[in-house]
């Protein structure tokens, strides 16, 4: 499950008994070794339906993380791309990721800030988030799309990675209400909380909470390879 290099179960179990931003603060060095890094088969296929290289301006990666998805965002833009994240680890990580990026490649820069207090205001042609939909506190969903929608410039973009809510009897929705579970349980014990959920903007819901904030939602399927082929792009634009 993990890489050599991965962390260990007790670095683990440390950060799952950290608040959610100091645990990703010392999960930081070792994250992409772990499978909770967004696979380059799920970025790839989102990348293919959001532009050609330089074909948009600027663009922002909402919890940015380790810069995953900043890779692609930097070859589709011309002019400026921002990766906000809570976490200063992975901030700083993510620097050290991006730093050996092609010349031609569109720089970035780095926001140390909250995914539901954004400091922007009509100012991106495009925002995407990949693995981070679990970290938006229950009941406030709709307030982070609204968010994303105010960052967001007249026609501009919100693209995210979902799926429909898997059957009642498959493996993967008994392991993500298990895990849920256990972090409600954890989360009443240990103090403060960790924020991580599955199962989270699902569809149709995404499309509803875009549609409440003005965003004209597009549904893009067959876009990854096995084992993710069950997985959907969602782009939101902005209506004008």
């Amino acid at each position: 499950m993990f890489h050599p290099q991965g962390p260990t179960f007790w670095e683990l179990a440390r950060q799952a008994l950290s608040s959610t931003e100091r645990g990703y603060d010392l999960l930081a060095p070792k994250f992409d070794f772990t499978p909770f890094r967004t696979p380059d088969e799920i970025l790839d296929g989102m990348a293919s339906v959001l532009g050609t290289p330089k074909s948009i301006d600027d663009a922002l990666d909402i919890a940015c993380g380790t810069g995953a998805a900043l890779r692609i965002l930097r070859t589709l833009c011309r002019r400026r791309v921002v990766g906000i994240d809570f976490s200063q680890g992975m901030l700083d990580q993510a620097c050290k990721s991006l730093a050996a990026g092609c010349v031609e490649d569109c720089p970035v820069e780095f926001v140390r800030g909250e995914i539901m207090q954004l400091p922007f205001e009509n100012e991106f042609d495009l925002a995407v988030t990949v693995g981070s939909l679990g970290h938006v506190p229950r009941g406030q969903e709709s307030e982070f799309v609204r968010q994303i929608a105010k960052a967001l410039r007249p026609g501009g973009r919100f693209a995210l990675v979902t799926a429909d809510m898997p059957p009642l009897t498959s493996p993967a929705y008994w392991a993500a209400r298990t895990f849920n579970g256990a972090m409600h349980v954890r989360n009443l014990l240990v103090r403060p909380p960790f924020i991580m959920f599955y199962l989270t903007f699902l569809l149709p819901e995404t499309k509803r909470l875009m549609a409440e904030h003005g965003l004209e939602a597009a549904v893009h399927e067959g876009l990854f390879p096995r084992p993710y082929r069950g997985l959907k792009v969602v782009v939101g634009t902005k209506r004008v």
